[in-house]
């Protein structure tokens, strides 16, 4: 039985319930506050001390779900040290509640084990940084919305002034203030005589109790109060806290309320409903057209920008107008094109070229990307979606500094991104098979699991609530109640609780809409390869398989949630998307060797095409619209960027035989062999620019266009003419005025224009920006442990005096010692086998205590095992201040 369970031996502080416990519970603690363990603390008395800072108190307080945080807010109001009867007592009432009583143990467990709450049953005791965060004041009411006690809020009132409430109260008077206000507070407390004195207040008084019970408990009132108020003031039921501020005091509250310190309690997580069933699967089949859509998205916005993207905004990110033009070629809204830009960014297969004109372009990694099967170019992109701390759904919105988030620009990173989007996947994955969830019910257990922050906002101003006359509240009791669970508390810089726009729930709405995209879910529901990427078991029962009677029905019953997936480490992710690769790709469609060409100069293509045969037609025609079918349409300037590609017209007549399912149109055969005719008939250097051509009468149409008069041609030879432009200009204007020019080298050949892929250097993908410190694992928290072990066992172990000189007798203080009995002691140490304590300095001055076991003294130094360490290390005889034996 550890010294917490036992009365007998109650621990007086935390670092002696921390001593007390073993060490699984001592790594629970380091794995549940991980920033306790950075870096390693010496001993467990620097470990309490620093579980009690106010920063790691307030991280810890953070992620308690609603039920733990309730209840660590009713101990913050009870008797401290308190007992486990008062705590149930806040928590269920004086009538009980099932639900309460069986949850409060696993919520006091949680407390315990984050060192939140230390000391037996009888003695529980919530650190008293969290008190401070928690408890009442006149600045920062209490999220129950309980005031202040009768002894706290007659602090500064007179004697005189006390024995008339007592007397007034029906209460004999006492001989000192501290005994009055214990006789008020016990009548407060007592149902019998509460329920005696109310009965004998006016209705109005009973009204004015009413608006208060629930919070805000202050009130002001005039020099003059109104006689309701006077006859509450007169008996103790309001209590004056400053000129023309009144309070109702804790007890009264309490008793009000029936004992509760909360109007609601919520010792069970709402159940995360159904809102419509499909077959499994419908949903897989959906989910992996949605997933193919992905990559070819993916796919379309890298080829756009095979050239070289966008330039880089100077303070970083895409543009406005850029993020616009990259929606309409992707023909999607604008936030999704960001979404889809900042994917390619965070899986790596996107970024900036570093150059002095800085612009965005595909990576290396990208080609690389491109020759994996789909099924793991797909697993690439939902790893680096479910890791990402980027959020796209960001962009657009201003920033601390009144500036726009632009996407790839900085300040998008949301540390709780990846851990909501595991939540949500997980949650998703605890509804039956092909079970798609109501919005809201999810959104609602989110912010179970994780309420609104809970920060005290600064300042020491008495809350606005304290303003309010008791009579003339602000707002009904209802109103009131709810603003007073988290008065004078801000979210996420927004005063309140956060509501329905807190930044958990919006990313949560952000996810299941990205989760749709990339096909993680289909219809709504978790998808069998969306199961596996997060490492969620398969539903276990086969009544999830039955088919509804339609697509939006609803499920009649609620559905008992499954255990949540662990979250996985990286090698374990890898493994699981290589899982879900595998699941998936037997669901995407094969690609197409052929399309079905049509007499009005369109190809269909009717399911994805190989890569090979879509990037020809991508060359030979322009995409006209795209979906379950793409279309082609060919068109001269089409035909003409083929034949500038180095394509001969037999070479693309071979083509579209090849691959075409039906025959080749009439009218697009003369179109490729009339655009041939032509394509090559003028041809165009470097003058500056010349054009030449056998057929002089070419050359004088050109001369008679006006829209030439901008080229700045004149004639050379009657073959010849030369321009002002350069030779790209030259083209250009040239095919403007309908004529197909060809480009030549400085020998004559003809230049065959292929599209450069421009890459970047090779770049790594965004780091994501963890929130705190990461979880250690398993090997580190077993060392951490061993480590806090030794160097407890080294502050705390027993000294005995060396030498007929003391060592160090404060606590903390290092053995001093001579040089000369240094060095004997610890020679005999190595003879005898013993272990011994000494002070040591190191090279950077840094002061700490360690117990070892000399194995060897020589050359000016002693090798010995560090049981602080735990392992073997070397001292310098000169960095060792003292030495002194250990006790029996």
């Amino acid at each position: 039985m550890s010294t917490e369970e036992n009365p007998a031996a109650a621990p007086r502080s935390l670092a002696e319930a921390l001593r007390g416990r073993d060490d699984v519970s001592l790594a629970a603690l380091l794995r549940s506050r991980p920033d306790l363990i950075t870096p390693v603390p010496t001993d467990l008395t620097q470990l309490a001390t620093r579980a009690g800072t106010r920063a790691s108190v307030v991280r810890a307080l953070e992620r308690l779900d609603r039920f733990t945080l309730q209840a660590a807010q009713a101990l913050a109001v009870a008797s401290d040290p308190a007992t486990y009867g008062e705590l149930l007592g806040l928590m269920a009432g004086d009538d009980g509640d099932p639900a309460v009583s069986a949850a409060l143990p696993h919520a006091l467990g949680t407390l315990r084990e984050q060192a939140l709450v230390w000391g037996g049953e009888d003695r529980l005791r919530l650190v008293r940084t969290a008190r401070e965060l928690l408890a009442p004041s006149p600045q920062h009411p209490s999220p129950t919305g309980l005031g202040p006690t009768v002894r706290e809020a007659a602090a500064g009132m007179s004697p005189g002034r006390i024995q008339e409430i007592v007397a007034t109260a029906g209460l004999p008077s006492t001989h000192d203030s501290v005994s009055a206000l214990e006789a008020l507070a016990g009548l407060f407390s007592d149902p019998e005589r509460m329920s005696a004195l109310l009965d004998q207040a006016p209705s109005e008084s009973v009204e004015v109790l009413e608006r208060l019970v629930w919070g805000p408990p202050y009130g002001q009132v005039t020099a003059d109060p109104a006689p309701r108020l006077r006859w509450l003031l007169d008996r103790g039921l309001l209590l004056p806290t400053a000129p023309g501020t009144v309070v109702l005091p804790r007890e009264v509250a309490l008793r009000l309320r029936a004992g509760r310190a909360h109007r609601t309690t919520e010792p069970v997580p709402p159940a995360v409903e159904a809102a419509a069933a499909h077959p499994p699967r419908i949903v897989d089949a959906t989910a992996a057209g949605q997933a193919y859509t992905a990559l070819a998205t993916v796919e379309e916005l890298l080829k756009d920008w095979h050239e070289g993207g966008p330039a880089v905004l100077r303070a970083g990110g895409l543009s406005v107008r850029d993020l616009k033009r990259t929606a309409v070629a992707l023909d999607v809204p604008e936030p999704v094109a960001a979404f889809w830009v900042e994917l390619a960014y965070a899986a790596g297969l996107l970024a900036s070229d570093g150059e002095a004109d800085e612009r965005y372009a595909a990576t290396p990694a990208y080609d690389e990307w491109l020759e994996r099967p789909a099924g793991e170019r797909w697993a690439r992109l939902v790893t680096a979606w479910l890791a990402a701390t980027r959020t796209p759904g960001v962009v657009g919105e201003r920033d601390a500094k009144d500036r726009t988030l632009s996407a790839l620009g900085p300040g998008l990173d949301r540390s709780a991104a990846p851990e909501v989007r595991h939540r949500v996947l997980a949650l998703l994955a605890g509804l039956p098979e092909g079970a798609a969830p109501d919005g809201e019910s999810l959104l609602a257990r989110l912010r179970w699991e994780r309420p609104p922050r809970v920060v005290r906002t600064g300042g020491g101003a008495p809350s606005p609530y304290a303003r309010r006359t008791p009579a003339q509240p602000a707002e009904g009791a209802r109103g009131a109640a709810a603003r007073a669970e988290t008065p004078g508390y801000a979210e996420d810089g927004r005063s309140g609780a956060g509501g329905e726009d807190d930044l958990r729930s919006r990313l949560a709405r952000w996810t299941l809409a990205e989760a749709e995209m990339l096909g993680v879910t289909g219809r709504g529901a978790l998808s069998s390869h969306g199961r596996a990427l997060i490492g969620a078991p398969a539903p276990r029962h086969a009544e999830a398989e039955a088919e509804p009677t339609g697509p939006g029905d609803k499920l009649p019953v609620h559905h008992r949630q499954a255990p949540a997936p662990p979250v996985l480490s990286p090698a374990e992710q890898a493994t699981a998307a290589a899982a879900a690769a595998r699941l998936l790709e037997p669901l995407l469609p094969e690609p197409l060797d052929h399309v079905l060409l049509q007499a009005d100069l369109t190809a269909v293509a009717p399911g994805p095409l190989q890569r090979p045969l879509a990037d020809m037609l991508g060359v030979l025609a322009d995409v006209e619209s795209k979906g379950g079918a793409t279309v082609y349409r060919f068109t001269p300037g089409s035909v003409r960027r083929a034949l500038d590609a180095g394509r001969s017209a037999a070479d693309l007549h071979a083509f579209l035989a090849a691959h075409s399912r039906t025959p080749v149109p009439q009218p697009l055969a003369y179109l490729i062999d009339d655009v041939a005719r032509r394509h090559g008939h003028l041809r165009v250097g470097a003058a500056s620019s010349y054009v030449r051509c056998d057929d002089d009468a070419v050359l004088n149409e050109i001369l008679a266009d006006k829209r030439a008069a901008g080229l700045g041609l004149r004639r050379l030879a009657p073959t010849v003419l030369a321009a002002r432009t350069d030779p790209a200009a030259l083209l250009e204007g040239l095919r403007a005025m309908g004529f197909a020019p060809a480009a030549e080298s400085a020998e004559g050949d003809v230049l065959i224009a292929r599209a450069d892929a421009y890459r970047t250097p090779p770049r790594t993908p965004p780091a994501p920006v963890p929130d705190g410190p990461p979880v250690p694992d398993d090997t580190l928290l077993a060392a951490a442990v061993r480590a806090v072990r030794a160097g407890d066992l080294a502050s705390t172990a027993p000294r005995r005096p060396v030498g007929g000189e003391a060592a160090g007798s404060a606590p903390g203080e290092l053995p001093r010692t001579s040089a000369a009995d240094t060095l004997a002691t610890l020679q005999a140490a190595v003879l005898t086998n013993d272990t011994v304590w000494i002070g040591y300095v190191n090279a950077e001055g840094a002061a700490s205590q360690r117990v070892i076991a000399p194995i060897r003294v020589e050359g000016g130094f002693v090798t010995a095992y560090d049981h602080t360490a735990d392992e073997v290390r070397t001292y310098p005889l000169h960095r060792i201040t003292g030495v002194a034996e250990l006790a029996d």
